[in-house]
């Protein structure tokens, strides 16, 4: 009645819930509603009531907030993350799965800034007209979009958006329910550039399919294949250009546990200074003048595979710290992002380069190279395979004649004993080149080659003028050789020849592998 009062007393229409008690004694709820009848002066004479009966629509309202505490209850126990919104889509409530991703509370879920703070920016933007289209049909719909985990992660999400209606048909509450789908999208997109590897691969002419050849250096190496192949470690292939070192790497790729994932070549020396860490590691949109969208590097390419880092001796030195945090920590962030990456991936290398030569004069870090050097598998050059010749001649010839639509009985063998005695300065891919020529040339069923063509293969060697890095270098032998003289060979220790030269051990035996000084013809038996 206090209410009544006030009302009364302000002189304003307005009205009142009350209950009343009817005729047989039963209170039921009753809207009234308060009209002022006023005099010639404004004054209030008397006051009209209408009263109208909302028993049963407070029945209603109480059994829809006894259900909508029921279903909170239940969606409360639901592991799924659900979020409960009026009809134009502002949140109202979200179950404990939900702030329990987030980390957020209740109020934080009503307030008017709970999506800019969980959905990412680009989604948001993406999504924004799609979801209110949706809304405003009233329809079931979903979306795919990133949330903010707790931990400062996004992930993705498959979000159900379904009505609830009304007696009369009325949207009035949207079920919104959340699937975690983070690890199904990644495994498209790494499906999806598997295919964009496969068809690089498939494209681009590779040296050869199989490893040909039954000399001992090869079968050396195969054995090394055999051993390192299951485990996990990171091999460095080491040989001279041509040898097949990326053919090594695939073989380690195809009878490792990670065959069935992707295989990623990359060529360091044949990607641009500036762009590598792009390629490498990917980018983010706008982290630099044409970087209109975000790119995924080679690295997560390759994620749960392979990648095979090909002469790796010629990455920049800022790529090299980077990669060399990839190799440590097993994590990434792309070239402008600020989020960490991780990754699954088995790291293979090849150079033809002295690495310990490049870690000497400063252009390849020491500890990187420590990194990579886990297991170091060095390819032997063809000319000191000899007994392989004959099979990857025969190699060839099939290969390159199913191309050509050509079948040869028999190699000329003047031609098969200029092979043998040449000294293939291009290894295996310089035979190759050779062979094909050859198939494309020749006439008959006997495949010949011209004699002019390995000559003109070899390369001249320069002729060599006094120049002052030659002198230098010249001189700095001398003095390492003299070092070596005074101390009988010794490299470490107080009185070994580093410390004459005032060098780390480590790096005067890097140049003397460099230079190709003999340090043992230094020593006598007394020597240590």
């Amino acid at each position: 009645m206090e209410k009544q009062r006030a009302l009364l007393r302000s002189g304003i229409p307005g009205d009142i819930e009350a209950r009343m008690r009817r005729h047989d004694g039963v209170f039921r709820w009753f809207l009234i509603r308060f009209e002022p009848f006023r005099d010639e002066t404004g004054k209030i004479v008397m006051w009209y009531g209408v009263s109208t009966d909302i028993e049963d629509l407070k029945q209603t309202e109480e059994k829809l907030r006894e259900d909508e505490r029921e279903l909170r209850r239940i969606t409360d126990a639901i592991p799924q993350t659900i979020v409960v919104l009026d009809p134009s889509g502002t949140p109202l409530y979200a179950n404990e799965a939900t702030l329990d991703y987030t980390g957020l509370s209740r109020e934080d879920v009503v307030a008017p800034n709970f999506r800019e703070r969980i959905f990412h920016a680009e989604d948001l933007e993406r999504l924004r007209d799609q979801r209110k289209v949706a809304l405003a049909r009233g329809l079931p719909f979903e979306v795919e979009h990133r949330a903010l985990r707790k931990d400062g992660q996004y992930r993705w999400f498959l979000t159900h958006y379904n009505p609830f209606r009304n007696e009369q048909g009325q949207v009035i509450r949207w079920y919104a329910t959340g699937t975690d789908i983070h690890d199904r999208v990644r495994a498209e997109e790494r499906t999806r550039n598997e295919n964009v590897a496969l068809r690089e691969q498939i494209d681009r002419d590779s040296m050869f399919e199989d490893i040909v050849g039954s000399s001992e250096s090869l079968r050396k190496v195969l054995r090394q294949v055999a051993k390192v192949a299951p485990s996990d470690s990171t091999v460095l292939i080491l040989g001279e250009t041509g040898t097949g070192k990326e053919l090594i790497a695939r073989g380690i790729h195809k009878r490792s546990k990670r065959a069935e994932r992707a295989f990623i070549g990359v060529n360091c020396a044949a990607i641009p200074a500036s762009l590598i860490a792009s390629e490498l590691f990917g980018h983010e949109k706008g982290a630099f003048t044409g970087a209109t969208q975000r790119r995924i590097g080679r690295f997560e390419s390759a994620n749960g595979g392979t990648i095979f880092l090909d002469e790796v001796g010629d990455l920049p030195h800022e790529t090299q710290i980077t990669l060399l945090r990839v190799l440590q920590e097993r994590e990434l962030e792309r070239v402008g992002g600020n989020q960490p990456i991780p990754v699954d991936v088995r790291v293979l290398a090849a150079t033809h380069r002295d690495l310990n030569a490049l870690v000497a004069d400063g252009k390849f870090r020491e500890d990187l190279l420590y990194r990579l050097n886990v297991v170091p598998i060095e390819m032997p050059p063809l000319r000191e395979r000899p007994a392989d010749i004959p099979l990857l001649v025969e190699y060839f010839i099939g290969r390159f004649g199913k191309m050509a639509g050509k079948k040869f009985r028999a190699i000329d063998k003047k031609s098969l004993k200029v092979f043998e005695t040449y000294d293939w300065p291009g290894n295996v891919r310089e035979l190759q080149n050779v062979i094909e020529r050859a198939v494309i040339l020749s006439e008959g069923d006997t495949l010949a080659v011209d004699e002019t063509w390995l000559k003109q293969e070899a390369p001249r060697k320069p002729v060599r003028t006094r120049t002052l890095t030659g002198v230098l270098v010249r001189q700095e032998k001398e003095m390492i050789e003299a070092a070596l003289a005074e101390t009988q060979g010794r490299i470490s220790g107080p009185a070994g020849a580093a410390a004459r030269l005032g060098l780390p051990a480590r790096t005067l035996d890097s140049k003397i592998k460099r230079l190709k000084i003999n340090k043992y013809r230094f020593k006598t038996p007394q020597a240590g």
